[in-house]
């Protein structure tokens, strides 16, 4: 069944995420000495809540957690924009007029917006929810999942859709969550909602099944084929229905006609000033009354020769 409602998640689905997360993390850790050492370990965090995970490690000291957290959102702010998951785009544009687009994300609202709009996707997404606004993804959704409101849908421009959802909110069959970790299927399924994975992110299609998805994406382009009961036959948004007009380049058996076509009406315009002359216009003669433009000079010893052939005295006749 085609959803209503696809969420994504950010890093990981939408984004290579893995080395430029792990990149700044290093630099938290390092000043907090937090002993996540390894990516591994880091990418360990995010088998539940990033956020909840990231405090115990901070041993519930309140003040600790408070200065971790704000150095890797600070950091996440500034300097964070990874390069989109080949392929996601088109699989945005695609979804877009078929269902609200949502995304929930750990990372903050201006590296998610730095990077969308870099991909001019940002306008394709109704709502954005972000972990500077609210840690737990779960309270995300259930925000969503209350308000008929949210089901309101983008087609990758800035008006939303004149469409409402007036009455009950939206049922958990019609929602879907796409994300790479366990933590967020787990949150997915305790929030009603159906979950989906994807390969290229943090965790395996073993580790995604076993925590409850129903299906793990190998390409990006499988989202669209198990997301839409008709692929083929969806509506796109607006920006994949924009028509581009190339202009092709001339065939070289073309640019051959045109020279010839060229050369010939040099040829006939010259036959016809020829003819024009010799009909009294633009000759020299009285009729016209005109001078005739002067013609290149002659050698005069190439004139006298030809003269004596034309009167026969260059073979010796009389």
């Amino acid at each position: 069944m085609t959803p209503s409602t696809v969420i994504f998640d950010f890093d990981g689905t939408l984004v290579k995420t893995r080395e430029a997360s792990w990149r700044l993390f290093q630099r938290t850790n390092a000043e907090f000495d937090l002993g996540v050492d390894r990516p591994e370990d880091f990418y360990a965090l995010f088998r539940r809540n990033f956020f909840t995970a990231l405090d115990e490690i901070c041993s519930g000291d309140p003040a600790r957690m408070e200065g971790v957290r704000a150095h890797f959102l600070q950091l996440l702010r500034d300097e964070y924009c990874p390069d989109l998951v080949p392929g996601m785009a088109d699989v945005i544009h695609k979804l877009a007029g078929s269902c609200t687009l949502v995304l929930c994300s750990s990372n903050t609202m201006e590296s998610v917006r730095r990077t969308l709009e870099r991909h001019d996707l940002a306008c394709c997404f109704a709502h954005a929810f972000t972990g500077d606004l609210e840690p737990d993804k779960a309270a995300s959704i259930r925000t969503f999942l209350a308000d008929p409101g949210y089901s309101m849908r983008r087609l990758c421009e800035p008006e939303y859709t004149e469409e409402y959802r007036a009455g009950p909110p939206q049922r958990g069959e019609e929602v879907v969550l796409v994300t790479d970790t366990i933590g967020d299927v787990e949150e997915a399924i305790r929030c009603g909602i159906r979950a989906v994975g994807v390969v290229w992110g943090m965790h395996t299609a073993e580790e995604l099944l076993a925590a409850g998805a129903e299906f793990v994406a190998i390409w990006p382009q499988e989202l669209i084929t198990h997301l839409l009961d008709d692929p083929t036959g969806a509506v796109t948004c607006s920006v994949a229905r924009t028509v581009r007009t190339v202009v092709a380049a001339p065939a070289p058996l073309d640019l051959a006609r045109r020279a010839a076509a060229s050369r010939r009406d040099q040829r006939v315009s010259a036959a016809a000033a020829l003819a024009h002359g010799t009909n009294g216009h633009g000759c020299g003669c009285e009729t016209c009354a005109t001078t005739a433009p002067a013609g290149p000079a002659v050698d005069p010893v190439l004139r006298e020769a030809v003269a004596r052939m034309v009167n026969g005295n260059g073979n010796g006749k009389h």
